[in-house]
């Protein structure tokens, strides 16, 4: 209720200011100025970022290789048969030397019990959880259970379809190291990314996130944990008491809970985990919807704790709030040009007049979605190394798809939470088609060497 009264106050005040401006002032110079200060904003993380990259060149930072602290890996897995035991093997194949690796079963209706257990029975660090049917549902909970039998001194969190390099480990463990750092996230990248036009938008958008993590992580913003390759000190665990059951990002939740308590969250772009990406359109809208959800009903429940929090940093608290901004800037729009529209009918104004005014908002517009281009094909060039005009080309294709997937979303979020009861839909999404795809590369590869012997 108190986040539906909020985010009601928010869109109202910002109706009123908006109704205001149209009467006595141009309110594109309003939105102006606001675009203005994300560009400022963003060329601040950039600059962080190149001052950071030239400091640690000239004064390499001094890694303890003593501080190996016991990990706890879990992998949460809900109907995963298909590629839980892939995943396990893999992240048993990490060359770090202190760890233990729980597998959570929450509550399949597949084989996938069957498969962990089998797990547990043939390797030393796999432990099994198996939690009942009528369980407690959400990742939340499943990893606050897995949270009472774990060893470790920190945690880490997989998907069940995540993959990584042996040296993962290695190198996220020594940016926790330091007192003041709670967590640390990787960098997520889509595996199947060349599949087709949405996963390797995906993948271009994860990128974009990293250029935005790496920017934050410079300025010691408001670093946010992405659920899959999180790691998490044992201590800033307990002092937030674990995860939030009620929430459905309970990586975003854990984020600002984190920031407002003081600990620092640090981002690792060296250490990769390696996802699946979704194929298709309408599960994508379902985990996208889920995102956009929890990331709104996160800033509505912690705005004023983390604008009153005596722990968290300035830094992180103006992040924080400059970063809100993405999400008031679509409605600020769809608004500005739904006023104009029913004015032009209400007030019989000049045709020609409401032509100037939608012709501004058009090119206001355009100006944002350059940028979005401008910062996707910087990403794509700077994190994965991407030719000029290829760059240019799926920047622009990626700002379509930022359009067609996060514009009406907003809208549809927004209605929800305002005239809808808060519900605890995940969203599951469907794992496993790049799996059985290596699975049966592997078999191939196998029988070509059979016959090649013969």
């Amino acid at each position: 209720m108190r986040e539906r009264l909020l985010l009601f106050i928010i869109l109202s005040c910002l109706g009123v200011f908006l109704y205001i401006f149209q009467n006595y002032v141009n309110t594109v110079v309003g939105f102006v100025i606001l675009c203005i200060c994300m560009v400022v904003y963003g060329l601040y993380s950039i600059a962080a970022t190149k001052y950071q990259k030239r400091k640690l060149r000239k004064h390499p930072p001094i890694v303890n290789e003593s501080y190996k602290p016991f990990v706890s890996v879990m992998i949460p897995a809900h109907n995963e048969e298909s590629v839980i035991g892939y995943t396990v093997e893999n992240i048993l194949e990490m060359d770090y030397p202190n760890y233990e690796v729980i597998v959570i079963d929450d509550r399949s209706n597949d084989n996938t019990a069957s498969v962990i257990k089998d797990l547990e029975q043939r390797y030393d660090k796999v432990k099994a959880l198996i939690r009942e049917q009528g369980a407690f549902p959400g990742k939340s909970a499943v990893l606050n259970d897995a949270f009472k039998i774990a060893k470790g001194d920190a945690i880490l969190v997989f998907d069940a379809d995540a993959t990584v390099e042996p040296d993962f480990l290695n190198k996220l463990i020594s940016k926790l190291e330091p007192a003041d750092v709670g967590a640390v996230q990787a960098r997520k990248i889509i595996r199947n990314k060349d599949v087709n036009f949405l996963t390797k938008c995906q993948n271009n958008e994860y990128t974009l996130d990293t250029y935005l993590q790496v920017g934050r992580d410079a300025i010691k913003g408001a670093v946010e944990l992405r659920g899959n390759g999180e790691l998490i000190k044992r201590e800033a665990l307990e002092d937030i008491n674990g995860w939030n059951n009620y929430t459905i990002t309970d990586d975003l939740d854990m984020s600002t809970r984190l920031h407002i308590k003081g600990w620092d969250v640090r981002f690792c772009q060296d250490a990769c985990v390696y996802e699946e990406g979704i194929v298709y359109l309408l599960p994508l809208f379902r985990q996208r919807r889920r995102w956009l959800e929890g990331t709104i009903r996160r800033y509505l429940e912690y705005f004023g704790e983390a604008m009153k929090s005596k722990k968290m940093s300035l830094r992180a608290r103006f992040d924080m709030a400059i970063y809100i901004t993405q999400f008031i800037m679509p409605l600020w729009f769809m608004m500005e040009v739904a006023f104009r529209i029913i004015k032009f009918f209400t007030d019989k104004i000049d045709p020609y007049s409401l032509h100037n005014v939608l012709w501004s908002s058009l090119i206001v517009s355009m100006v944002v979605g350059i940028g979005f281009v401008l910062a996707i094909r910087y990403s794509l060039r700077r994190y994965d190394a991407v030719p000029r005009l290829s760059a240019l080309m799926q920047a622009f294709e990626t700002t379509v798809y930022f359009l067609i997937i996060w514009f009406p979303m907003e809208l549809f979020i927004c209605g929800k939470i305002l005239f809808c009861k808060k519900d605890m839909n995940w969203g599951k999404t469907a794992h496993g088609l790049v799996i059985q795809e290596l699975k049966c590369r592997q078999e191939s590869d196998r029988q070509e060497l059979e016959l090649q012997e013969v």
